[in-house]
């Protein structure tokens, strides 16, 4: 029996997860392992998260081929032909400490400018008035909360920010858009989030941020990382122009 096989019969399965009082790695795929290091997310989890994969940085970094960070999980890729399932986990388990230290970094404050005008976000209005608030209300709300980034996917770049004030929260479209214009800023359910590239989709938007979250041709190629920390910033047409905004999104 291979160590690979072994290790996978033995390590729990997800729906055990949610009792886990330890983190815990599962075999996921050929060459990748899935660290669950929470059982819900919380800024606690995506700690975590973020203190996994920089000590994973530090001591696999020969080994791995991507890591990705998610609210309470980091998928872990690894090379093949340097390291297996077993051996890998094996070396985790030997520096991964029991508890995070209670000053660890939640991640930067990242401040978004956001356009919130009708021309930018058909669904504004209709969500103002869906929960009893006046445009500047809503408005109010949304900028004045913090947000954790808790996952990024979907699409490069788009990332899932929680949680929306429940004054707000609203669920997605019944019926997604064909077309969503890039830098629109969208809520679904308790998530909000910006649309980083013109992509279909269903959430309701409400703005639009004229800032790229996803760029190949910078370092980083892009701004947001788990565990971080969005506010959204109130900006006028004037800066939403100067700052590179597209006002014609819509009308295409």
């Amino acid at each position: 029996m291979s160590k690979e096989h072994t290790m996978a019969t033995t390590l729990p399965q997800s729906t055990e997860l949610l009792s886990l009082p330890h983190p815990q790695l599962v075999v996921q795929g050929e060459q990748a392992l899935m660290w669950y290091l929470a059982a819900s997310p919380s800024p606690q989890a995506l700690s975590a998260v973020q203190f996994a994969c920089t000590l994973l940085q530090q001591h696999c970094a020969d080994d791995l081929v991507e890591l990705v960070p998610a609210a309470t999980s980091v998928l872990i890729v690894f090379d093949l032909l340097k390291t297996d399932h077993v051996t890998l986990a094996e070396r985790i388990q030997q520096w991964w400490p029991l508890q995070l230290s209670h000053g660890q970094s939640l991640g930067q404050l990242v401040e978004l400018p956001c356009y919130y005008a009708a021309e930018v976000a058909p669904d504004l209005a209709r969500l103002a008035s869906l929960h009893q608030l006046s445009i500047a209300e809503f408005i109010q709300c949304h900028s004045s909360t913090r947000y954790q980034v808790n996952a990024i996917g979907f699409a490069p770049g788009f990332a899932y920010l929680g949680d929306v004030p429940t004054t707000i929260a609203t669920p997605r479209l019944a019926t997604p858009r064909a077309r969503v214009p890039k830098g629109s800023v969208g809520i679904a359910g308790v998530q909000t989030a910006v649309y980083p590239a013109t992509s279909p989709g269903g959430w309701n938007i409400i703005g639009n941020c004229p800032i790229p979250l996803f760029d190949l041709s910078k370092q980083p190629v892009m701004p947001l990382s788990v565990g971080d920390t969005v506010q959204f910033v109130v900006i006028d047409r004037a800066e939403f122009l100067r700052l590179g905004g597209d006002i014609t999104g819509w009308q295409l």
